[in-house]
């Protein structure tokens, strides 16, 4: 196991009603600015409920962060900040809405180019606006960690950032908000948080057992519940279950001390600044394509992964591997979620424009091992069509 520091800063508030726990937690002179995505927050009540737990409080409401969300939209809600003299953040939302108000956080008190922040991938972050988020989807675990991604049109590029001082002051957790979740939004969160544990876990042995098995038992319990969460949408245990686990997919506890992949979200991430496809479908596309292609650098895990997750133990080695690789398809394709490129109309000439991407972003080195060039990324896109 490798040498890690471990400190996750952001109170989580679990469980049914706690929206009603936000007069307890934003500061009470605050002036607030909430901050949420479409119509769904306030065709759910949930906007309602905030503004009643903030009764009493100055709030601004901030509307229309995109899935995906954009750079030029976040920073009209920075000039909004600093004309409204706003003191504290509330995104009310899913990981776009989260993530745009990291963003945000951050640009409002950032003195030189904002675009500064997603290009040194937050290295000149060096003060953020306090801020809590309301979850209404479980997918990107954004709600306890300290990463965004944002997407910027003009420069077709979507890019991540990391500030340990952009963590969630708070996070209110209500499965029972996720009731009225459209089914598409429900299975995209189950693949995000399942390739976000893939990307952590899927590597090659570190010794780290705790967390492998913390991540094998993540991953079983998706497997488990993913389509029963589509099929009894109001069961809420099995909404609890799922929303915590997504929680804990991306909240820095598997990942402490192990090496880490992540060249699916690069690869995928350039997929949704070229077409715009929703971020989990993308996983899904490049995620079975990159296991196969990577066999032999991650062979030991494979294998272990196809014992311990999938039950996966007669055969001979590349037999196990190829089991896992098509029951990992398998299983995004039983909740609706297509695994070919083309599935979304992406064919030779968009790869290319991919790869090209890969390049003028410098991602020419990912994966654990640091050696999936961008001709490797080609290789396992022409294989995922």
């Amino acid at each position: 196991m490798k040498n890690f520091d471990y400190r996750n800063p952001t109170h989580i508030l679990f469980g049914k009603g706690r929206i009603a726990d936000l007069k307890d937690q934003v500061p009470a002179d605050a002036k607030v600015l909430v901050i949420y995505g479409g119509g769904s927050a306030e065709r759910t009540g949930v906007l309602a409920q905030v503004r009643e737990a903030l009764a009493g409080r100055t709030v601004v409401e901030f509307g229309g962060i995109e899935p995906n969300p954009r750079f030029e939209t976040a920073l009209k809600a920075v000039e909004l900040i600093r004309k409204e003299n706003i003191t504290f953040l509330l995104a009310v939302g899913g990981g776009s809405v989260i993530d745009a108000t990291k963003f945000i956080s951050a640009a409002a008190l950032y003195e030189g180019d904002p675009w500064e922040i997603l290009t040194s991938r937050g290295a000149v972050v060096k003060g953020a606006m306090p801020f809590g988020t309301v979850l209404t989807l479980p997918a990107t675990g954004s709600e306890m960690n300290s990463g965004a991604v944002i997407t910027n049109l003009e420069k077709g590029a979507k890019l991540s950032f990391m500030s340990p001082l952009c963590y969630p002051t708070f996070s209110v957790l209500d499965p029972e908000v996720t009731f009225s979740l459209p089914p598409r939004q429900i299975a995209n969160g189950v693949a995000d948080a399942f390739v976000h544990i893939i990307e952590q876990y899927l590597t090659y042995p570190s010794a780290a057992y705790v967390q492998d098995g913390f991540a094998e038992t993540l991953l079983r319990t998706l497997i488990d519940l993913g389509p029963k969460a589509l099929e009894t949408p109001k069961d809420y245990d099995i909404r609890a279950n799922l929303m915590w686990t997504a929680t804990l997919a991306l909240n820095g506890l598997i990942g402490a001390g192990v090496p880490q992949d992540w060249s699916s979200h690069m690869i995928g991430h350039e997929i949704t600044a070229l077409s715009d496809t929703d971020h989990a479908r993308t996983l899904a596309v490049v995620l079975p394509s990159l296991m196969n292609d990577q066999r032999d650098r991650k062979r030991e895990k494979l294998l272990q992964y196809a014992a311990n997750v999938w039950d996966i133990r007669t055969g001979s080695d590349d037999e196990r591997i190829d089991a896992a690789i098509e029951a990992t398809r398998g299983f995004f394709e039983s909740i609706g979620i297509k695994t070919r490129l083309g599935d979304y109309d992406v064919a030779g000439p968009e790869i290319d424009r991919i790869v090209a991407a890969l390049k003028d972003h410098g991602l020419t080195a990912l994966g654990e091992h640091r050696a999936i060039t961008p001709d490797d990324a080609r290789r396992i896109l022409e294989a995922a069509q």
